[in-house]
């Protein structure tokens, strides 16, 4: 189990498990980080503006790939904080947004890597912080959805950031992680140098 990405532990007290993150992390996680950021800037793009990407709702499909945590481990952690950091920097709604935005995004991608035994369980986990720490300031920014409209405007936000990463995480990342998952797809890519955690 990868439990520090950035030193080497010979014995760092959990099974005495050595820890490494070489160039070939780094390079995965600057994918993953670059993937998160094209994604949503089309997503953006292509839905006609920005408001399904970074308004109340905030249904970005690039959140999929945090699911990915439980079988990449921390590239994917690293490279989804990352990414979430740079596009909330594109399209810039202030301070807050540009820290805990990624926050959440670490919080919910490790979350995945640590109980990655059982993907579902693993994805809906991972969702709920993005809902909790985005939803608890976006409503600063914009007035939560119209359905929400009988509850106080924080926690309309929050419910309706949580449904959201729920979709994105829950459902669309867990088809994700189900599929590389498969034998018949991860054993060629294995083979050609692709790093797995281990699921225990």
């Amino acid at each position: 189990m990868d439990l520090h990405p950035f030193r080497c532990l010979t014995n760092p007290g959990v099974g005495g498990v050595k820890v490494r993150f070489d160039t070939r992390d780094l390079t995965s996680t600057a994918v993953f980080a670059a993937l998160y950021v094209v994604i949503n800037v089309v997503e953006a793009i292509a839905v006609g503006g920005p408001v399904l990407t970074y308004g109340p709702i905030q249904l970005r499909v690039a959140d999929a790939l945090i699911a990915l945590a439980a079988l990449l481990g921390w590239p994917v952690i690293g490279g989804v904080t990352i990414g979430c950091f740079v596009t909330n920097a594109y399209f810039f709604l202030g301070a807050p947004d540009l820290v805990l935005g990624p926050v959440a995004n670490l919080i919910a991608a490790y979350l995945v890597l640590l109980l990655r035994k059982h993907h579902f369980i693993a994805c809906v986990a991972g969702a709920l912080p993005i809902g909790f720490i985005v939803g608890g300031y976006l409503w600063l920014f914009f007035p939560a959805p119209e359905i929400f409209g009988a509850l106080p405007a924080w926690l309309g936000m929050i419910i309706s950031i949580t449904l959201s990463s729920l979709v994105a995480i829950a459902v669309l990342g867990y088809l994700l992680l189900s599929t590389l998952s498969r034998p018949n797809i991860l054993n060629p890519l294995k083979s050609h140098g692709l790093r797995v955690v281990d699921a225990n």
